[in-house]
């Protein structure tokens, strides 16, 4: 008997490492991006004790700088990018009505990928000078040779070469996808806009990525075989700078469009109303794609070496077609018969912290204004609330909403409202006082500070709530543990009760190829039509 149970959980193993089933695929993605997050949740600590008293000496200076390269290497490129790919890998083919992605071989590989990129990048902290320490920006020429000697800084460059490769080739896969095995019936138009999002998000991955590898693949060549490509001398230091924000600031959106798609298909349910303005929802989302790949320079205002007027003015311009997407979200609750569910509390809660980091944006798109506190930690604050408040409360968002799809089993609701307040109070606390930091001048970067410049207050209120932000995730992961034992089964295709579209169709969890019989799309509605047609069968059958 030991052996058989031995076998069969032997068996198990070689299926979900072998799988090219896309909803298995994108379980690991979630999974394996979640294990990232919570790693660069724990370095976040690290540094906010460090910073929490003048003087404090938790961390060395040189394991500072390793802490914030791998903590905002980590949550861009190994927690934020892949937790999209999970997301869409599980819903994106449930929803267009195909049986699998176009290349489930391709899928899987892409995972792998992704995998062993970052693990080649996070184990330069088991090299004998540590991880990467230049700043997950890597400006030249502090990631040359002679400034960072470390092969860990090799280990940074190749892994995310091999984990870029990886999106590019998942961006592939879900392009053609979408274009290629929608269900009969299925027009562009009739897409949820989850779906609209990921298209979208695949096509700035094939625009910005390779950006990135040939960037990285120059500076290895830099580093190891002294091409000098990244030389001061030879303007090199801008070079990589507009190299990198050109992927850089497109990655913001790639990070981005997913999660608004999340919040676009939660909202709707449970205000118990189709989504307020669906095309020009469409049109703003494809606005904002192409906008993302004109304001990379924003970030480089003060090397004098951009053109102020235009990169500010679409700066400027990028926000315009944001606030439409609010419009939409706002619209669709106004006069709705809303429910606070927690897919709903994420979502409000990512209303209000996306709103507030993108009028922060707005300041920083004025270069006056950038000039002041462009260094300072007010861009800090500014970012988390454009990352955090879009893909974290997003990603619990979706959870929330699509855990019955992806296990059969519903969340606890009493333990997702404990885990959103805290999260929510966490986070405020954290990050709303560091705006005041950076008014006061404190520099980002920094380990540590002087006692005189006044800035002792506001930092051991932010690392205060810092922690109380890391243990928000504890009732989740107790949540999750809690549902797998003792939840129970949900016996519906959509316990929500106003699913739209076609991942309410199908059964929670869906079969191995997702519908039982070839779903049939009449209109932007089909889980509601399936819906009124399973009720005149009955009628037909009652008569």
């Amino acid at each position: 008997m030991r052996g058989t149970k031995g076998s069969k959980k032997g068996f198990k193993a070689v299926r979900w490492l072998t799988t090219t089933d896309h909803k298995t695929i994108g379980t690991l993605y979630l999974v394996t991006s979640f294990g990232f997050f919570c790693l660069a949740g724990v370095l976040a600590l690290f540094m906010r004790a460090e910073l929490a008293r003048p003087g404090t000496q938790i961390l060395s200076n040189e394991q500072f700088n390793q802490a914030f390269t791998m903590h905002g290497t980590i949550m861009l490129l190994m927690f934020a990018t892949p937790l999209f790919a999970g997301f869409a890998n599980w819903i994106m083919p449930l929803q267009i009505g195909a049986p699998d992605v176009a290349f489930p071989r391709l899928n899987m590989f892409a995972y792998w990928l992704y995998l062993l990129g970052s693990l080649i990048a996070v184990g330069g902290f088991l090299t004998p000078q540590g991880a990467a320490d230049f700043g997950w920006f890597a400006y030249a020429p502090l990631s040359d040779a002679v400034h960072s000697p470390g092969v860990g800084a090799d280990m940074w460059i190749m892994g995310l070469a091999f984990s870029g490769f990886g999106t590019i080739l998942g961006s592939v896969n879900f392009i053609t996808t979408i274009v290629c095995m929608r269900a009969p019936g299925m027009t562009m138009f009739r897409l949820p806009i989850f779906t609209w999002n990921v298209l979208l998000t695949g096509v700035l991955v094939l625009l910005a990525f390779p950006v990135l590898a040939a960037a990285l693949f120059a500076l290895e060549a830099d580093r190891k075989f002294g091409a000098h490509v990244f030389d001061a001398a030879n303007g090199g230091a801008l070079l990589w700078q507009h190299l990198f924000w050109f992927f850089g600031h497109p990655e913001v959106y790639i990070i981005a469009l997913p999660f608004f798609g999340i919040i676009s298909e939660v909202i709707p349910v449970f205000s118990r109303k189709p989504i307020f303005g669906y095309q020009g929802l469409v049109g703003a989302t494809i606005a904002i794609a192409g906008l993302s790949v004109t304001v990379w320079a924003h970030h480089m205002y003060v090397t004098g070496g951009v053109l102020l007027p235009f990169f500010s003015f679409m700066t400027f311009l990028i926000a315009v077609p944001t606030g439409v997407k609010f419009f939409n979200w706002i619209g669709t609750m106004w006069q709705g018969s809303l429910s606070f569910e927690t897919p709903m509390l994420y979502s409000i809660g990512f209303l209000i912290t996306f709103a507030f980091g993108g009028l922060t944006g707005v300041i920083l798109a004025a270069p006056p204004l950038d000039f002041h506190v462009g260094e300072t930690y007010f861009v800090v604050a500014h970012f988390h609330y454009v990352i955090f408040g879009t893909v974290v409360f997003a990603m619990f968002a979706g959870f929330h909403f699509w855990w019955p799809k992806f296990t059969g089993k519903m969340l606890d609701e009493r333990l997702g409202k404990v885990t959103f307040w805290t999260l929510f109070v966490g986070f405020h606390g954290t990050f709303l006082v560091q705006h005041w930091l950076g008014t006061r001048g404190m520099l980002r970067r920094v380990p540590d500070y002087l006692a005189v410049e006044g800035l002792t207050g506001l930092n051991t209120v932010s690392t205060i709530f810092s922690f109380v932000l890391g243990m928000s995730f504890l009732p989740f992961l107790y949540n999750v543990w809690r549902t797998a034992q003792y939840g129970e089964p949900v016996g519906v295709d959509d316990p929500w009760g106003y699913g739209r579209s076609l991942e309410w169709v199908t059964s929670c969890p869906p079969p191995r190829h997702n519908f039982v019989a070839l779903p049939r799309i009449r209109s932007e509605s089909p889980a509601f039509d399936a819906a009124a047609e399973a009720r005149a069968e009955l009628v037909r059958g009652g008569v």
